[in-house]
Order: structure tokens, then sequence, then C-alpha cells
């Protein structure tokens, strides 16, 4: 029974971010997540761009919560704004932007476009990032797939499972249907071979006690023998 659940919120779920990712503005979604509050079901809609989503005030909200309660049943559905901090570390927000840069300037401009994606996510701080673009409306001779990639980026364990943020667009243009892949390696995770050296700090060892009694008395000592050596000697 709790996997038929887990099952059936899944599909919900899917369902749900394929209708917004259809009806909200391109290169303006990257994810939803659904929680269960007890006034009813809220929907938070991760964007790069939140007033694009939002709408002239506020009528994209107002329609998704229509469409939520009506044709998906939620009961009481509340739809919130989070805006995403870092969009060049977000891999759904770029793979979208490369959308929608197809879309308005062709494909013919994919080399330019897949280094400026790119260079934007190194320059936002990422540790690697990796983009294909490949299809038939890749207009090149040679391949029809083409691999942008750069920095430090994990392929295989539990780094690549658990903490690569990935995402896989497709683009419908005339020419034909064109994949884009983007991986991404943000700053904030630790990889298991990373070794930081502390600096080195000087341990000053002050002496008990009792072993600054005996140097004394051993001093005392040594300046009692040399005056009776003198003494002898005279």
């Amino acid at each position: 029974m709790i996997e038929k659940k887990i099952v059936a919120k899944n599909i919900k779920e899917y369902v749900i971010q394929e209708y917004i990712s259809h009806e909200l503005p391109k290169a303006s979604y990257s994810k939803i997540d659904i929680k269960k509050t007890p006034l009813g079901e809220k929907v938070i809609i991760h964007t790069s761009r939140p007033g694009l989503v939002v709408g002239k005030k506020g009528s994209n909200i107002q329609r998704l919560n229509e469409v939520l309660r009506g044709k998906f049943g939620m009961e009481n559905p509340q739809v919130e704004i989070v805006e995403i901090e870092s969009p060049n570390l977000d891999a759904k927000s770029v793979a979208e932007r490369i959308v929608s840069s197809f879309e308005r300037f062709g494909p013919k401009r994919f080399k330019s476009i897949g280094y400026r994606a790119l260079q934007d996510i190194i320059d936002a701080g990422a540790k690697g990032a990796e983009i294909v673009i490949s299809g038939r409306g890749v207009p090149s001779s040679r391949s029809k797939t083409w691999r942008f990639s750069a920095g430090h980026l994990k392929k295989s364990g539990d780094i690549s499972i658990n903490h690569i943020k990935r995402s896989l667009v497709v683009a419908e243009l005339k020419s034909g249907s064109i994949g884009i892949k983007v991986n991404i390696l943000t700053p904030d995770v630790i990889l298991p071979d990373e070794v930081k050296l502390r600096d080195e700090i000087e341990v000053k060892v002050e002496p008990e006690k009792n072993e600054v009694k005996q140097i004394k008395k051993l001093r005392k000592k040594k300046e009692e023998d040399g005056k009776e050596e003198r003494t002898e000697k005279s």
C-alpha cells in the first residue's frame, strides 16, 4: 500500500510538472515541490524569473489555482513562488535558456550559445559542467552531437549519482528536434579527494612548577661551585 501511494504521488507530481512547464513562459521554470499543509496542498514553483511566472496582477497564479483545483482535484491549492538565487547553477534553468535561444536565433549559432552558457556556469562558481547538444536539428556535417565541458565533473560514484544537478530538455525546431543535456557540479559539493592543509601552529610548552624549582636549584648550585673553584685558585 505504501509503495502504491508513493508511486501515485510521484506520477501526480510529474503530470503537474509537465502541465506547468507547458503553461508558463519559456526559460522561467525550474522545478516544483508539492507539500501537504493543514490548510491544503502547497505547490512551490522554483523559478529564475518570478515576475514572468506570477504574471500581470497575479493572473498566472490565479489560473494555476483554478486548474489545480478542477483538473487535478487538489483541495485548496496554494501556489508559492521561490526565486532561484543562482540561475546559472541550476541545470534546468540553463537548459531552458539554451532552448529559448535556439527558438529565437535558430540552431546555426549553437556553438556560441553552448560556449556562452558553459562560461556562465563556470563564472557562477561551479566546480565542473557539461553541456551536450545533439539531434537532427544540429547543423553540422561531421557530428550530430556536440559536447561542451569545463572544470572537474564526476562520471561515477556517489558524487555523480546524488550530487550532480542534471537536466534534459528538448527543443522542437523546424529543422528537427534538438536535445540539450546539462550537468553541473555545484561549488557546495565537497569531493572525497579534496585535501585542505592546515596552517602550522607554534606550540609553546611551559615547564611545570616543579621543573622550574629544579632548574633554579641547578643554577644556584652551579654558581656556588663556581665561587668555590675561584676561592681555591686564589
